[in-house]
């Protein structure tokens, strides 16, 4: 029963909040914090870029990774959008388990 957080980027509130919505919606994660007004430097095209994002953090059960990474490219307005995950080694079980729950109620 593994269960994964994720980290994703995104180019501001409404975007984050659209990500994630449609992330908690369609089962693939239990739940999702949106982290607002970071700033984040980056090359890209060739030269440095300073931008303001939001951070969309959040749990899944790590067999959903895959699909959460395809769910968040195929709406998600950068054409290489920041989608990192790493398992979880431990932690409060009653919550481990209500994240494995709620992402197994998906409608495969």
């Amino acid at each position: 029963m593994a269960v994964s957080m994720f980290y994703i980027t995104a180019g501001g509130e409404e975007e984050a909040e659209r990500l994630a919505r449609n992330l908690v919606e369609n089962r693939l994660v239990a739940c999702a914090n949106i982290v607002p007004a970071i700033k984040s430097v980056f090359f890209w095209e060739g030269q440095a870029q300073v931008e303001e994002e939001v951070i969309v953090l959040g749990k899944t059960r790590t067999e959903l990774v895959e699909d959460l990474v395809e769910a968040v490219k195929d709406i998600h307005s950068y054409e290489v959008p920041c989608i990192i995950t790493w398992e979880i080694a431990e932690g409060n079980q009653e919550f481990l388990d209500w994240v494995w729950e709620e992402t197994n109620r998906r409608k495969l």
